[in-house]
């Protein structure tokens, strides 16, 4: 018997865990991608250092996009998703901390490949895990709470970055501590309530047809993808705009802003994701904050000085984390399977990986001969077609697709399937 009436919720002490655990796969990637790799990027490459940071991102997210979906896949079919997140925590450490030891530009380009596979083995399936155990009635609570990941990846960095409290050779250590304490709880403690609903493999008829894809799905993936391109952009070469604005300005100052906005993120995101709950319309915080994101990218665009600089990139980095936060939570809902969701979850990564391989070569052939406000006007015109994608899309899946008899139904008083036409009345003798 299942329950009735009132639905059943995960428990928060695991939902907190998760969250932590999320929040440790940021702080293993966004201080090492914003802070320690450009700078050590220009001290092997020099002046050359914005091209050859644009090589490192774009062989480092080829390894991501396939990480993501081979592992993802993995643990599908093993269907042990704690084991292949300690495996990939382990490795990926690792890695991090050999990094340091790259001569040269080669050489750590290398690293960063091995270490993107095995940080993907990590995040492919944990965020498959959350779609086993968490009901569609706390997706926008998750997706709040995803936004915390964001922020502390940001705070680590500013940490990390503070004058006199870490040496630069041991930025990377402390770090992999970090990672270690988010990730580890979850696994070691980390006992969520089990909704079988979302966790067994669907059963399925022996007739029926091909699955047709999900409209939304499509519509999810590529308005995320269109975001994911400025996001990537402003990733990777924050640190370079803020410095063609003010040249002395000091790393700490730029993780410091780097994370205000991600800091102001999550209580809108928490917000948002309580509303979109409780008032069953998911896709609509999604509107507005990709709305919002697309207006602070054209603020950065005619930014002059750096106060307008730093204004018009808090409103950009807040909405844009919010966004992704809450579509991270809400495509769980739309991707159901879970004997494929690991796999799915890492198609929908490309999302996150493919505007690495994108964002490059548009800043290369951009900000050279236009600058960085040609960029950003651009970015800010794919956001808006992320807008529209949302905005027009259904809430709910068209009842055509996949229209073959389904191997549970519920019988009415009469030993009809409910939600048949009634049948006719018997003609009169």
């Amino acid at each position: 018997m299942t329950d009735t009436g009132v639905a059943r919720r995960q428990s928060p002490a695991f939902l907190f865990l998760y969250a932590l655990a999320w929040a440790g796969s940021a702080i293993a990637y966004v201080p090492f991608l914003t802070i320690w790799l450009p700078g050590r990027m220009t001290q092997l490459s020099g002046a050359a250092d914005v091209q050859m940071l644009g090589f490192a991102t774009f062989f480092g997210a080829i390894a991501a996009s396939v990480g993501g979906v081979a592992f993802g896949w993995l643990s599908d079919r093993t269907r042990n998703r704690r084991g292949w997140v300690l495996t990939g925590l382990v490795l990926s450490l690792s890695l991090l901390l050999l990094v340091p030891l790259a001569p040269t530009v080669g050489t750590l380009v290398g690293f960063i490949i091995l270490w993107q596979l095995a940080l993907n083995m990590m995040l492919g399936p944990l965020a498959a895990w959350a779609g086993d155990v968490v009901p569609d009635a706390q997706k926008g609570l998750l997706g709040g709470l995803l936004a915390f990941s964001p922020a502390l990846g940001a705070w680590s960095g500013a940490l990390v970055t503070w004058p006199g409290l870490v040496p630069g050779d041991g930025r990377l250590i402390v770090i992999a501590l970090l990672v270690a304490g988010a990730v580890l709880p979850v696994l070691l403690f980390g006992r969520p309530r089990p909704f079988p609903e979302l966790a067994a493999p669907p059963e399925r008829a022996a007739d029926t047809r091909p699955e047709r894809p999900d409209g939304r799905a499509i519509r999810m993936w590529l308005a995320r993808l269109l975001v994911q391109i400025a996001e990537a952009a402003l990733f990777a070469y924050l640190y370079f705009w803020f410095r063609s604005i003010d040249p002395g300005m000091h790393d700490h100052e730029k993780a410091r802003i780097f994370g205000l906005a991600l800091s102001l993120a999550i209580p809108i995101a928490l917000v948002g994701g309580r509303w979109a709950d409780r008032h069953d319309r998911p896709f609509l915080p999604l509107v507005v904050s990709a709305a919002v994101s697309a207006a602070g990218m054209i603020g950065m665009a005619l930014a002059t000085g750096i106060g307008m600089a730093k204004a018009s990139y808090l409103v950009f980095g807040t909405a844009t984390t919010v966004f992704l936060s809450l579509h991270a939570s809400q495509t769980l809902r739309i991707l159901p399977r879970s004997d494929r969701r690991g796999r799915d979850l890492g198609i929908f990564n490309l999302t996150n990986t493919m505007p690495s391989l994108i964002m490059p070569w548009l800043t290369i052939s951009l900000v050279p001969g236009f600058g960085f406000d040609a960029l950003f006007l651009l970015l800010a015109g794919l956001t808006t077609i992320a807008v529209l994608l949302l905005a027009t899309m259904p809430r709910r899946a068209d009842p055509a697709l996949n229209a073959a008899p389904d191997p549970v139904r519920l019988l009415n008083t009469n030993g009809q399937a409910v939600g048949d036409n009634p049948p006719c009345p018997p003609k009169a003798k």
